[in-house]
């Protein structure tokens, strides 16, 4: 078991594919998931092949893949809480002293712990309402659906009280307690004034709880669950059965189906090693001109984007493969990463990408729409990168260095060939609207495991497994994250908030342009806080009326809402993207920390561009 303590310096992120077994205890239901996820991907190619080349639909795919997939991540979910792998913020925990921070950890579990154990029942209740509903294609009760929901919340409670146990002093959980106890019974107490305050309670509880639970590194989806749960409980006579209903409705839109097998996909990558095939090639072709190697690294994340989906697993792949020649050559580590971060940031809209998915899910934006304009506007921010990175090579050392001969460039470029083809048809396949996201990710799938194990090596049966589980814990995160976080939306709308917000932001002077300047200063701050997609499912469903209002592409304000979101995930001291970039580059966040405002600089010209001139974003539609 990982203790909290050894990883409090860094957001908790899974890195690598099996490098963090869980408890004998959790085997079967690791086992259950993984089988889950491949029955996901086959129903889904079943349905795929039916459909298009017997014109024979399966009416009954949706409901087993939906039955299936919240199944799926609900057992993640608590495969997560097991590996210590749900995503949260650990900059504030990192800097208390020891004690303290022991103390903080142990308090944060019973946070966790609290909120799971306050859900269960009315998750069981949920269960017991949807019972009376049954599916229209199998004639099963969606009970059998929805008691993932209370599965897996029990789950992650017990997963959660025996981390606690084992990780903290006693004396830490007595007075952790003690303290949620003593909070819980004042603002109990305190119910009949909090529900007169009115705005007031979204201050209490959906800002000052929830920020309070990530300076305690309390996990994101956690935070979003307490505030929305504090805020129900105490100021409204909502029942938390309705708030059991919106995290299902986050979690299981058929549209997030692709994120688990994107998620995979970025495995079978890293473990084939396709994606050093295509940094190879690339190395081949401008490693010998100047700042060559960095628009290698640049080239290769736009590439590797459009198959993994993933950014992690974008840096994970180029970074061991291209450092140590750029070193070699004379940059400096802290340069490296500075390039690496932003250039992470810079491929985020190239598809498949996770977050447009996501956004198209919440926001209901064309996902081919966003595919297509992603593409373009990664360019326009790879030019500006490029830009500043060749005005930057005057540091480099080329002594040596010599033009590839024709021959390995040709061999180079056959070995990478099959890997090459796989962004080029995601793109096409969904942007010219012959598949959906779902359908391609399943394809891809498929193909990247047929070409691997032909002509990259293969996956041995335990690594497949590992990934599997991997995939499985990294997709329960995430969208536990997702059905938090449309919980506290739902609540904050409720309120009646949003729309005095909207209408205020729909009259500021400015227009148009001006609504865009606050929604990248928004998206910026909210990027750096809470990762790109619970910010995303908060303020999707408020910004993008308004944007609708003010006359603005919805694909347009996509891609500034995810540009910026992106910039702020890599921007220090609070960014988890550029710590991320920092673990993977093996260096001092406070050493890479100076060296990454020029490049930051660059990203926020190419957004400027990229707002003010929707052209950029909407000529491909």
């Amino acid at each position: 078991m990982v203790d909290v303590a050894d990883k409090i310096a860094l957001p908790e992120i899974a890195l690598e594919t099996g490098l963090r077994p869980g408890s004998p205890i959790m085997r079967p239901i690791e086992i259950i998931a993984s089988g889950l996820l491949i029955l996901i991907i086959g129903v889904l190619l079943l349905g795929v092949v039916s459909r298009y080349l017997f014109s024979l639909p399966v009416i009954w795919v949706d409901e087993v893949t939906s039955i299936s997939f919240l199944w799926l991540a609900m057992l993640g979910s608590a495969i997560a809480i097991d590996r210590n792998e749900h995503l949260r913020l650990t900059l504030f925990v990192g800097m208390m002293p020891p004690r303290l921070r022991d103390f903080v950890n142990s308090f944060a579990l019973l946070v966790v712990a609290t909120f799971l154990l306050a859900m269960i029942y009315p998750a069981i209740d949920y269960a017991r309402e949807e019972s009376f509903v049954t599916s229209p294609a199998l004639g099963l009760s969606l009970s059998w659906r929805v008691s993932a929901i209370a599965f897996g919340i029990a789950a992650m409670f017990l997963l959660a009280i025996r981390h606690a146990i084992r990780t903290s002093r006693p004396a830490d959980l007595l007075l952790s307690l003690a303290i949620i106890a003593a909070i819980g019974l004042f603002c109990w107490f305190m119910a009949p004034l909090f529900k007169g305050l009115g705005y007031g309670n979204i201050l209490i509880f959906l800002v000052i709880v929830v920020a309070a639970c990530l300076v305690a590194g309390v996990p994101i989806a956690f935070c979003f669950g307490m505030g929305t749960l504090c805020f129900l409980a105490f100021s409204t006579n909502v029942p938390m059965l309705v708030m059991i209903g919106r995290m299902d409705e986050g979690m299981s839109s058929l549209i997030l189906l692709s994120v688990p097998i994107f998620v995979l996909l970025g495995c079978v990558l890293d473990a084939t090693g396709m994606g050093k095939a295509i940094v190879d090639f690339l190395a081949s072709m401008l490693g010998h001109v100047r700042a060559g190697m960095s628009y290698v690294l640049l080239g290769s994340l736009f590439l590797v984007s459009g198959i993994s989906g993933s950014k992690v697993s974008d840096m994970a792949t180029v970074a061991p493969a291209l450092f140590p020649e750029m070193k070699r050559r004379g940059y400096k580590p802290k340069e490296l990463i500075a390039l690496l971060a932003t250039g992470a940031a810079m491929a985020e809209t190239v598809p498949p990408s996770i977050v447009l998915i996501v956004l198209g899910s919440v926001a209901g934006v064309s996902i081919a729409g966003l595919f297509t304009s992603g593409f373009l506007v990664a360019m326009v921010l790879l030019l500006v990168l490029a830009v500043l990175a060749r005005w930057k090579a005057g540091i480099e050392s080329l002594g040596g260095v010599r033009r590839a001969p024709l021959a390995v460039i040709w061999k180079a470029a056959l070995i990478a060939a099959p890997a090459l083809v796989l962004p080029f048809l995601i793109r096409s396949a969904v942007g010219g609207g012959v598949a959906t996201a779902t359908e391609v990710s399943t394809i891809a799938v498929v193909y990247a495991m047929i070409v691997g194990i032909v002509l990259y090596g293969g996956i041995s049966l335990r690594k497949f497994y590992a990934m599997l589980v991997e995939t499985a814990a990294l997709s329960g995160a995430i969208l536990m994250i997702l059905g938090a976080a449309s919980a506290m939306a739902w609540a904050l709308t409720q309120t009646g908030f949003a729309n005095q917000l909207a209408i205020w932001m729909a009259n500021l002077p400015g227009g148009w342009m001006a609504f865009m300047g606050i929604t990248i200063l928004v998206f910026i701050i909210l990027g750096c806080v809470l990762e790109g997609l619970p910010a995303l499912v908060l303020m999707a469903p408020l910004m993008f009326p308004i944007a609708k209002k003010l006359g603005i592409n919805d694909v347009h304000y996509s891609m500034v809402v995810v540009t910026s979101m992106n910039i702020g995930l890599m921007t220090p001291p609070i960014g988890i993207g550029f710590y991320i970039a920092c673990k993977i580059g093996n260096v001092s966040p406070d050493e890479a920390m100076s060296a990454i405002w020029p490049y930051l600089v660059a990203l926020l010209a190419g957004l400027i561009l990229i707002a003010a001139f929707p052209i950029i974003s909407t000529i491909a539609l």
